[in-house]
């Protein structure tokens, strides 16, 4: 298949390298990808990987007219088969382009933790958690795989990652047990865990440290909290490391990790502790008793005491070395089990071949339900803007898991 993948840009983040990880496997399986996008960090990665990249207009509304003409050049060029679009706007844009040449088949996958409603219900879709995948089938999408976000283990192996380089570089090579926790420094979704973090971390007696690998509009909010903590304790007990276009190193450097989404599966390949991180205080440990949980909901959760769970969760590990090489031994085992990217490759390519035998039984269509929605949304949005509180993620900012319990 000749296919074409756009994630929803190329800064650093959970879905992004779920769309180059899983573009890297089709290649790997024979298939012809090439990427598509704005201009972004993860360009490096991309040509380094030997992938083909187009570069995609900069349009100031989302479906632009120029990102529209550039799929239908690229199409027509490259005898594209399959356009993914990777979170809702480079769906619109796959599902537009689709529209003008028949045959060609358009897929969305979306990692945010909620849908959003105005893409058709016949629009192929995969999501990343069982919960979403089950409300979105309810809701009558026709095309719903769950691909849960893979892991590359041979990149992901400690055994080629120098994590004492990066403890040497940041200064925190000394022995004192260390987490570590890779974000992007959002507002929406992951501000008041990072914010609970620090403020824990700075609770615990024992001595430890917080890593914070990552970069953000709430950037000085992080860093001012971390100042806060680092002078009353007299020591650094948080440290911000900045973004890095690679984090394994952090990870491998970790003693334990704190983490949502992608970024704590990721983690869990270097057999470190995870407690995985959510919205509104929830701090919590991945064990054989919590893992249903995380199977069903994704790798979040809502609601807690926040600093106090945080420490809760994390001074057992801290003051016990044995306890982290168990929880840890168990983390690896459950990567291996459940998130190799062998295992999301097969389901993908199905996902597409499945997509191509639905354009050829009929053409794609964009119904007036669908417009509705969209016209919906815009609206509300600019509503939204001018009062000041707009959300920068808008489908994270309603997640599905705060409003479902797990099944027993």
């Amino acid at each position: 298949m000749r296919i074409l993948v756009q994630p929803h840009d190329l800064a650093i983040g959970g879905s992004q390298l779920n769309a180059i990880d899983l573009a890297v496997a089709m290649r790997d399986r024979g298939h012809d990808v090439v990427l598509f996008g704005n201009d972004g960090v993860l360009v490096d990665t991309i040509r380094e990987l030997g992938f083909t990249y187009v570069e995609a207009p900069h349009v100031s509304h989302r479906p632009g007219r120029a990102v529209h003409d550039a799929l239908l050049r690229l199409i027509d060029e490259r005898g594209l088969q399959v356009l993914h679009g990777y979170e809702w706007p480079p769906a619109l844009d796959a599902l537009l382009a689709a529209r003008s040449r028949p045959g060609v088949a358009p897929v969305a996958t979306v990692m945010s933790m909620a849908v959003a409603p105005f893409l058709p219900y016949d629009l192929p879709l995969v999501v990343g958690t069982e919960q979403i995948g089950a409300v979105e089938r309810q809701r009558g999408r026709t095309a719903v795989t769950v691909i849960e976000p893979p892991v590359d283990l041979a990149a992901n192996d400690p055994a080629i990652v120098d994590g004492a380089a990066f403890a040497r570089e940041l200064g925190i090579d000394d022995g004192t047990p260390t987490v570590v926790v890779v974000s992007r420094l959002a507002q929406q979704l992951k501000l008041g865990g990072l914010l609970a973090a620090i403020e824990g971390i700075g609770r615990i007696p024992e001595p430890v440290r917080l890593v914070v690998v990552g970069d953000g509009v709430a950037r000085d909010t992080v860093a001012a909290a971390a100042d806060r903590v680092n002078a009353d304790r007299g020591e650094r007990r948080v440290v911000l490391a900045g973004e890095r276009r690679d984090p394994r190193p952090a990870y491998a450097a970790a003693d334990i990790v704190l983490g949502m989404g992608g970024s704590a599966l990721r983690a869990l390949a270097f057999g470190k502790p995870l407690v995985v991180q959510g919205e509104a205080g929830f701090f919590r440990l991945l064990t054989s008793d919590t893992i249903d949980e995380f199977l069903w909901r994704g790798w979040y959760g809502v609601g807690g005491a926040g600093a106090a769970d945080f420490v809760a969760q994390v001074r057992p590990l801290v003051a016990d070395p044995a306890l982290r090489a168990s929880v840890g031994a168990y983390s690896l085992r459950t990567v291996r089990e459940r998130f190799s990217l062998g295992r999301a490759a097969e389901l993908q390519e199905a996902v597409y071949e499945e997509a191509l035998d639905r354009v050829r039984e009929r053409p794609v269509r964009i119904d007036l339900r669908s417009v509705a929605r969209f016209a919906g949304h815009q609206l509300g949005r600019r509503v939204q803007r001018a009062r000041g509180r707009a959300s920068t993620d808008d489908f994270n900012a309603k997640p599905v898991a705060a409003s479902a319990e797990v099944p027993s």
